[in-house]
């Protein structure tokens, strides 16, 4: 696991999107090519937010960047 991951682990992120959507979550599990979020909220533009239930799982190709406030 990278110094990035070690950081972030367990922690509350913002995931943006190649689309324009982000989502935000406790950073649960970084395995490979996946990121999975616990207690996620998804935001997108003209939108209200939605929480989103169970485990979120995103795939790293649909990554922009990601943010630890």
């Amino acid at each position: 696991m990278g110094a990035f991951r070690k950081v972030l682990l367990h922690r509350t992120v913002v995931v943006n999107l190649t689309n324009g959507a982000s989502i935000s979550g406790v950073l649960y599990r970084d395995p490979g090519n996946l990121i999975v979020l616990k207690n996620a909220t998804y935001f997108e533009q003209g939108t209200e937010p939605a929480g989103l239930d169970g485990d979120t799982v995103i795939d790293r190709a649909q990554v922009l960047f990601v943010q630890a406030p």
